[in-house]
């Protein structure tokens, strides 16, 4: 380094290099503390950046250790010495355990994603490496000292903090997770000795009728008495309830006939907006599970932390107290209390950020008394407030992305434009776009009372829809079986039907059920074509390049602006498709769709021409084609693929896959009926 750097320099850096990378250690400690949680409810593409941070983290802190030991041990002096630099020594030893503490991380994130949980052997691994690393460094710098028996409750606070971080790990990892959701086993009545009974009353002479009662399931009482201190809190405390059922489908595990019945007689008589705001509590509790540390959130996590931050508090006021800061250096007394003021304050934001979350006002409704005593703190925070996911989706539009961009006159800024093209803002999913959604699950729960009644629904599809409106001859052929086929023709067929309309009818435009469209047309979209993984499986990607490229060639011709999707669409209306289809012309070489989508708005508009059907009509035919295109990809999503975008901010798709199973729609349900339990009437 001598040869590369001036010999100044050189020792400047190291003299400075622990002090430099514990403070970074500790920094970053505020960061992920800080912004850990922002995930939950934001689709900042900034927060990716988190992942730096996470992965700086722990490498930062274990570097750390690692030159503690090695200055350490290339020191050659007696530490019991008076010397300066040797107490300077006893003094950055003393900041290994703070580095433990680091390493636990902060309650906002543990893991990054979900493989993180997977690996949770690796961590435990690393724990004992790098504790043994600290008592190394802790028993090399032993002189004796009170500054020495300072260290000892900062290693019990780091330990344990370490040792939870590992806990939360393992406890949220598929197997673990899964394993947490089998009961106690139940052998049930005793079989043999029934038999038994039976026989020996005949014998006797009895007469036994044997009669089968039906074992209706409990629906249970879902009104809540909570205090008054929390107006509000009766979807939390729904939400917590379903949260201890349904969390099993997050471990691929089934639901009993009892759970379905008991879910769908409260869905099914809750307004829309309490059916989404239960679901968005629940799904707010299964992030905290995966991507935090709230399996803490119990009495002996309680225990633990008031353990560790009472080992904190003591020493830092001991150390504030007691100990001479004359015997050494400004600069590392100076970073001994950042040291000590960071852990505080982080220990102090955690308990901050604790009693605004969810899980504290369901401790306080069951604690009347705690609640009360605490008011004068919880009553200035916005506990029933919490943001728990995004609240909204993002759009992609083919048409807009085709559409010829204004050149730009320099190359980087081209570039630029086409990247700022291609992205489109999120936007909020509106009350009416719930409601839709809500009615038309309801009333396909309605349509099937059981497991064998969705599973012909399902197969079904989106014709369910086209034959209840008599239709299915006229559009049927555009939702075949392959599902990225069906969503590029009705996303393309929509966008035209959009800007026909908008011509025709300028005065009564848009309809409720024509806005919701063209909403959920372009978030099918995006989830083609940058969350393929959470659709069936097919060949999404290369029909919506193809299509893209044959809709750029077909508007460069014709000069359509991207400020002009009007123009655009009326020049792909003006198209004949009806002489001769499509493929026919193009063969199977291309697989763009972009004149079939022609024919389907041609087809779609001819409803109102040829069929009489009034525009409003039309366009709740539409809406409720989308709206099943969005349930049948939400049911054949895999849950890991739901649990992973809880961490991006939420999907909608995931919203409505958990809505889907509380009203009885999903394949995760008992197939056989409910049991008939014998009884002996003895005459």
């Amino acid at each position: 380094m001598t040869e590369i750097f001036p010999e100044s320099l050189s020792k400047l850096w190291s003299l400075w290099e622990i002090r430099v990378m514990v403070i970074l250690s500790l920094i970053l400690q505020g960061i992920l503390i800080v912004f850990g949680n922002k995930r939950k409810y934001s689709t900042s593409k900034w927060l990716r950046l988190l992942w730096l941070a996470y992965l700086s983290a722990d490498w930062v802190a274990t570097v750390s250790l690692s030159l503690l030991s090695k200055n350490l041990s290339s020191t050659n002096h007696n530490m019991n010495s008076a010397n300066a630099d040797d107490q300077d020594q006893i003094l950055t030893a003393f900041w290994a355990p703070f580095l433990l503490l680091h390493l636990g991380g902060p309650d906002t994130i543990t893991a990054y994603s979900l493989e993180d949980n997977e690996l949770w052997w690796r961590h435990l691994l690393v724990l004992l490496v790098q504790v043994s690393l600290a008592v190394y460094v802790f028993l090399t710098a032993w002189a004796g000292q009170a500054l020495n028996l300072l260290a000892i409750p900062v290693f019990v606070a780091g330990i344990i903090k370490f040792a939870e971080r590992t806990w939360v790990l393992r406890s949220a990892s598929s197997k673990h997770f899964r394993d947490s959701m089998f009961r106690r086993p139940d052998p049930g009545p005793d079989y043999a000795r029934y038999t038994d009974e039976l026989r020996s009353k005949k014998h006797e002479g009895f007469k036994v009728d044997i009669e089968r009662v039906d074992e209706a399931p409990t629906i249970g009482d879902f009104s809540f008495t909570a205090p008054s201190i929390f107006p509000n809190t009766a979807n939390l405390q729904h939400a917590n309830v379903f949260f201890n059922i349904f969390k099993r489908l997050f471990a691929d595990l089934i639901l009993s006939i009892h759970d379905i019945l008991k879910s769908k007689s409260f869905f099914q008589n809750r307004s829309y907006y309490e059916a989404f705001k239960v679901i968005e509590i629940e799904l707010g509790f299964m992030y905290d599970l995966f991507y935090t540390k709230a399996v803490l959130y119990s009495l002996n996590g309680a225990i633990l932390r008031f353990t560790s931050f009472v080992s904190i508090i003591s020493v830092s006021v001991t150390f504030l107290v007691m100990i001479e800061k004359q015997d050494y250096s400004a600069p590392s007394i100076i970073i001994t209390y950042v040291l000590l003021a960071g852990a505080i304050i982080l220990e102090l934001y955690a308990v901050i950020l604790f009693l605004r979350s969810d899980w504290a006002v369901l401790w306080f409704c069951k604690h009347k008394i705690a609640a009360h005593l605490l008011y004068p703190v919880i009553s200035h925070m916005p506990l029933a407030e919490n943001k728990r996911w995004s609240n909204v989706i993002t759009q992609y539009n083919l048409i807009s992305i085709c559409c010829e961009a204004k050149r730009a006159k320099y190359r980087f800024l081209e570039k630029v434009s086409r990247i700022c093209r291609k992205s489109k803002k999120p936007v909020e999913v509106r009350r009416e776009l719930k409601e839709l959604i809500y009615l038309q699950l309801l009333k396909k729960s309605t349509c099937a009372p059981n497991a064998e009644g969705y599973k012909k629904l399902r197969d079904r599809r989106m014709d369910w829809v086209l034959q209840n409106e008599k239709c299915i001859e006229k559009l049927g052929w555009s939702i075949g079986e392959e599902f990225d086929l069906s969503v590029l023709l009705w996303h393309i067929a929509t966008q035209l039907c959009y800007y026909s309309d908008q011509e025709k009818y300028p005065n009564s435009f848009p309809d409720p059920n024509c806005e919701a469209s063209k909403l959920l047309s372009e978030y099918m979209l995006y989830l083609l074509v940058k969350r393929p993984f959470m659709l069936p499986n097919g060949i999404g990607q290369i029909r919506f390049k193809d299509t893209c490229a044959e809709a750029t060639e077909f508007f460069k011709q014709r000069r359509c602006q991207r400020s002009e999707p009007d123009r655009a669409c009326k020049k792909l209306r003006e198209v004949n498709s009806d002489e001769i289809l499509p493929a026919e012309v193009k063969g199977d070489e291309s697989k763009s769709v972009l004149f079939d989508a022609c024919k389907l708005a041609k087809d779609l508009e001819s409803l109102e021409t040829k069929e009489n059907w009034e525009n409003q009509k039309k366009w709740e035919l539409i809406s409720h084609v989308w709206v099943e295109m969005l349930s049948s990809a939400a049911s054949h999503c895999r849950w890991n693929h739901h649990a992973a975008q809880l961490r991006h901010g939420g999907e909608l798709l995931t919203h409505v896959w958990l809505l889907m199973a509380h009203l009885g729609l999903t394949e995760q349900l008992q197939t056989f009926e409910l049991q008939k339990a014998i009884v002996l009437n003895v005459r």
